[in-house]
């Protein structure tokens, strides 16, 4: 699959609960169905806003199998495999059903911050064995090490299957660098939503997104706007998200998406610890927005 299948909104979706804590799979299939009929371009299985950390390897086969039956094949899917341990990353290739994927997001190795040749060696390794596309994420604030722009393109450039990355340092300069130096064929994707106008902009090609969730038409009418250069239309509807995106992730994400889906009628404002549900006075801010958007 070309890495322009990527191109525009990709949703990173969240994982329903129901108040016993259990999946809410009832709720999953009602959630994709919302963000493919507000214009997603793709669908992004078990990043993580969907609460991974919490989840057991049942639990996400079988999340995963219910997103791809509800899909049927209208928008692509990426699923969420990264990890800091390379061996157990390629081993999950055997478990999960690869064949139904259009390619996997995997993260920057966390918490044990490699070096960057040993951020190159575990994509290489990984590559090796992929049999699917592969977007590379880059989340410093998350994982607590930084691919520098030049591990970035060498990947880009040795690796088969490595065909774009989501970004989300927040420095704009490294996303300028990585736009100015980078393969025809690699795609770049915001990882930041209230910075995505920005990056295109400078060169990006859409988003993988946490806001497309709760307000897919908007947000993907933003991303669309950005990408046709129509920034003056763009820039409205930026600084109409704008106050909802930063409620978004003022506690915590998915915090601030799942009080926004249960104000929706989507789904329970439910989160597994450690996560929580919003405070009172946050809760109030986003009715607040939500009755502004409407």
């Amino acid at each position: 699959m070309s890495a322009n299948k990527f191109r525009g909104t990709g949703v990173a979706l969240v994982t329903p609960f129901k108040n016993d804590k259990t999946v809410d799979f009832k709720a999953l299939e009602k959630l994709v169905d919302f963000v493919i009929e507000g214009g997603v371009d793709y669908l992004v299985a078990l990043g993580t806003t969907a609460e991974t950390p919490t989840l057991s390897h049942a639990e996400k086969l079988d999340i995963l199998i219910n997103i791809i039956e509800r899909n049927n094949h209208r928008v692509p899917l990426v699923c969420g495999l990264g990890g800091n341990n390379t061996h157990e990353v390629i081993k999950q290739f055997e478990t999960y059903p690869m064949e139904k994927l259009d390619a996997i997001l995997s993260v920057s190795p966390y918490y044990n911050k490699p070096s960057q040749s040993g951020i190159i060696a575990h994509y290489k390794e990984i590559d090796k064995h992929c049999p699917v596309p592969i977007i590379l994420y880059n989340v410093p604030g998350r994982t607590g090490s930084n691919m520098l722009p030049a591990t970035t393109l060498q990947l880009a450039n040795e690796c088969e299957h490595i065909t774009g990355m989501k970004e989300a340092s927040g420095n704009m300069v490294q996303c300028m660098e990585l736009v100015k130096n980078k393969p025809k064929h690699f795609t770049l994707l915001s990882g930041d939503d209230n910075l995505a106008m920005a990056q295109i902009a400078c060169g990006f090609d859409g988003v993988i997104s946490v806001a497309a969730n709760c307000f897919p038409n908007e947000f993907c009418e933003l991303i669309q706007s950005s990408l046709k250069h129509a920034f003056t239309h763009a820039q409205k509807l930026q600084y109409k998200l704008l106050d909802g995106l930063d409620l978004l992730f003022t506690e915590g994400n998915p915090s601030g998406v799942k009080c926004v889906l249960s104000e929706l009628g989507i789904c329970e404002n439910e989160l597994r610890l450690p996560m929580m549900p919003v405070s009172h006075a946050t809760h109030e801010s986003i009715k607040g927005f939500l009755k502004k958007l409407a």
